[in-house]
């Protein structure tokens, strides 16, 4: 519960007109699930969100910066605490030469098409990722032949004082689904991506070559958080939960997709605790013939 003394402070951040409370949260993630968040603040750009997250932060009040809500299941019961969301306004992109600049609630699929409207080559790996980019560079998001470490330049982030930071590529320690960031209490505000002059044909080409194995091979009909599992050493999570016959099998409105096993879908009417049984009879299952413990790539986010 958000008390009136915080909501009057947070007008001084963001026009009132920009924060909505008691907002259901599944109308901002992928899965379509989620109860609501005490407050949802509309940050459009990094002065307003210096300044809200330096209070958040003496008052000692819980908040969550979130993108596109493409990898995050959030609890049937919500969110008790406030929930950044990265407006529009602060998705711009912007080129020079070789080097993409991203703010951090641009698409990965627009700038993927920035890169191939300039000829730029390496980002078409990101073309079909519905995450945002500061969501990416926290996660290392990747597909196919790519992910960000391999060109993502520096990030630029804000910490918990409210102060501007710019981290290098050494710096963001990236590594399978993780980056330096993954545990620390920064917000990404943008980054510069460099990449290299390539054939617009052929960038084109490649995209169009993702896409179709994605449509192919996804259930992109349903709603999903993408991968739900990461990819276990030696194994594909995919290919393990499918050997271990669990295709098909549902809890309520959750269920992992025939199509590729590695998705768990909502079919329509799923919540957030039917995705997250599902998750772990998945888990149980193939520890059990398998002795090999997926660990999800979801985040877990508010009260199940």
């Amino acid at each position: 519960m958000i008390g009136q003394a915080v909501r009057e402070a947070l007008q001084r951040f963001v026009p009132s007109e920009n924060i909505k409370y008691d907002e259901m949260l599944k109308n901002h993630t992928t899965f379509r699930v989620g109860g609501p968040a005490d407050c949802v603040l509309y940050v459009q750009d990094e002065g307003q969100l210096q300044g809200v997250i330096n209070y958040l932060q003496k008052v000692e009040l819980p908040y969550f910066v979130l993108g596109n809500g493409s990898n995050l299941l959030v609890g049937d019961q919500g969110y008790p605490g406030i929930v950044l969301k990265l407006a529009e306004d602060m998705s711009h992109v912007t080129v020079t030469g070789r080097r993409i600049h991203a703010q951090a609630g641009a698409t990965l699929s627009k700038v993927a098409r920035v890169a191939l409207e300039h000829g730029l080559t390496g980002m078409e790996f990101a073309a079909g990722i519905p995450g945002t980019v500061g969501g990416g560079v926290i996660m290392n998001a990747g597909a196919y032949d790519g992910e960000m470490k391999m060109v993502v330049e520096y990030v630029e982030v804000v910490d918990r004082e409210g102060n501007q930071l710019k981290l290098n590529n050494a710096t963001m320690e990236f590594g399978y689904r993780t980056s330096v960031l993954k545990n620390q209490n920064f917000v990404v505000t943008g980054c510069t991506f460099l990449l290299q002059e390539g054939s617009k044909d052929e960038i084109k080409a490649k995209m169009e070559d993702f896409a179709s194995r994605r449509r192919e091979k996804q259930p992109l009909e349903y709603p999903s958080a993408g991968s739900t599992f990461k990819r276990p050493e030696g194994h594909f999570a995919g290919k393990l939960i499918m050997d271990a016959g669990l295709a098909g099998l549902q809890v309520g409105g959750a269920r992992v997709s025939e199509k590729h096993c590695g998705f768990v879908i909502n079919t329509g009417d799923a919540t957030a605790a039917d995705i997250r049984q599902l998750m772990e009879q998945v888990q149980e299952e193939v520890y059990r013939q398998f002795s090999v413990r997926l660990e999800p790539e979801i985040i877990f986010l508010g009260e199940f």
